[in-house]
């Protein structure tokens, strides 16, 4: 990568080039009636594609995947061609756009499933907590634990929603291994307590994460694929455990194998998580050939320093983007910023969605 001056400079991510190093993280919003990308949420990302790169929302690659109610998938015709609207909105305001492929495991609720699919994990342990469904709140199931036959089907079905996606002119796809989703929930030791060639030991553990990234690196082009992390965090009832900044090292190596371009890491210390330690962070970014992306809690000035002093080549922002559309544009000219309304964030509809203040001069 270039030595970067500014968070604004152009860059290169892979064969693309990004018109500024600001990066929209993934944020469920659970605007996708009947699970499929519409023109209401083309027009929120359209709104924001003054950054260099929108990740979407969570995105499941197939029906057992759609844990939340009201999530998009990319595993049918019909959801490829509302990305496809998605995408052209995008590109339209100068940004790239990458879907987040996220099955979401066993955080989720039959009642939120589609075509009969079980809510499927690496072992059938429930998570704590409780799950929005059409019927109110319920406790997340016991999942069933999928068979060692059934693995092969679980990447495919990222391998085909990655090709239905990039057919539809969507630039790429990041693999949702985060926050304790389906890939994370084999990486962990107290979500995964299989006995078969994809658990007991850490190389198993990892063993699904990276056959998935291989598998859509080779359909798709490593250049297209990216990954999001979360070591230390707390989402999907998941906690800390004896030697995790090094397996996490261990997996940098490993996906720096596949080609893919980037990892995407996120710090949940500012969500009220565990925080990264600086020296995985810095672990990570050694271990990692190509872009590598920062998350959580930045502000232009972190960011700024982060970016200029070589600790990440991109910097994504979450929250802050929910409620500011042109969100690169304020950063930049140091305009106000608007405050998010957070009982709106997964309300239906336009409101809290699209009906924020834009820039005003």
């Amino acid at each position: 990568m270039s030595s970067p001056t500014s968070l604004f400079d152009a860059t290169p991510l892979g064969p693309f080039t990004l018109q500024n190093r600001i990066v929209m993280a993934p944020l469920t919003r659970t605007r996708a009636v009947g699970n499929i990308p519409n023109r209401l949420m083309a027009r929120y990302y359209g709104e924001r594609a003054d950054v260099g790169l929108i990740i979407s929302e969570g995105t499941s690659p197939a029906p057992a995947g759609l844990g939340y109610p009201n999530i998009p998938g990319a595993y049918s015709d019909e959801q490829a061609a509302g990305w496809k609207i998605v995408a052209e909105a995008v590109h339209a305001q100068g940004a790239r756009f990458f879907v987040q492929l996220m099955h979401t495991g066993r955080i989720g609720h039959s009642l939120n499933l589609l075509d009969g699919a079980d809510v499927v994990a690496p072992s059938a342990i429930a998570a704590k907590g409780e799950m929005n469904t059409p019927e109110g709140k319920q406790p997340h199931p016991t999942p069933r634990a999928l068979r060692t036959d059934e693995l092969p089907g679980i990447i495919d079905a990222y391998v085909q929603s990655a090709r239905k996606l990039v057919a539809a002119g969507v630039d790429g796809v990041e693999l949702h291994a985060a926050n304790g989703y389906l890939l994370e929930q084999f990486i962990h030791p107290d979500t995964n307590q299989r006995d078969d060639d994809y658990g007991c030991s850490v190389d198993k553990r990892l063993r699904l994460v990276v056959e998935v990234a291989q598998a859509v690196a080779d359909a798709i082009g490593g250049e297209r694929v990216g990954i999001r992390l979360s070591p230390h965090g707390r989402n999907g009832d998941v906690s800390d455990y004896d030697g995790i900044d090094d397996v996490y090292v261990k997996l940098t190596g490993l996906l720096a194998a596949t080609g893919i371009q980037y990892i995407h890491l996120l710090d949940h210390a500012p969500m009220g998580g565990g925080p990264v330690p600086a020296s995985l962070k810095r672990a990570m970014r050694d271990a990692w050939p190509r872009t590598f992306i920062l998350c959580g809690g930045f502000n232009k000035e972190s960011a700024t320093t982060a970016v200029v002093e070589g600790e990440a080549d991109l910097i994504a922002f979450g929250r802050p983007i929910l409620a500011n559309p042109a969100f690169a544009t304020r950063l930049k000219e140091d305009l106000p910023l608007n405050e998010v309304n957070f009982a709106t964030v997964y309300a239906p509809g336009e409101t809290g969605y699209v009906d924020y203040p834009g820039i005003t001069r």
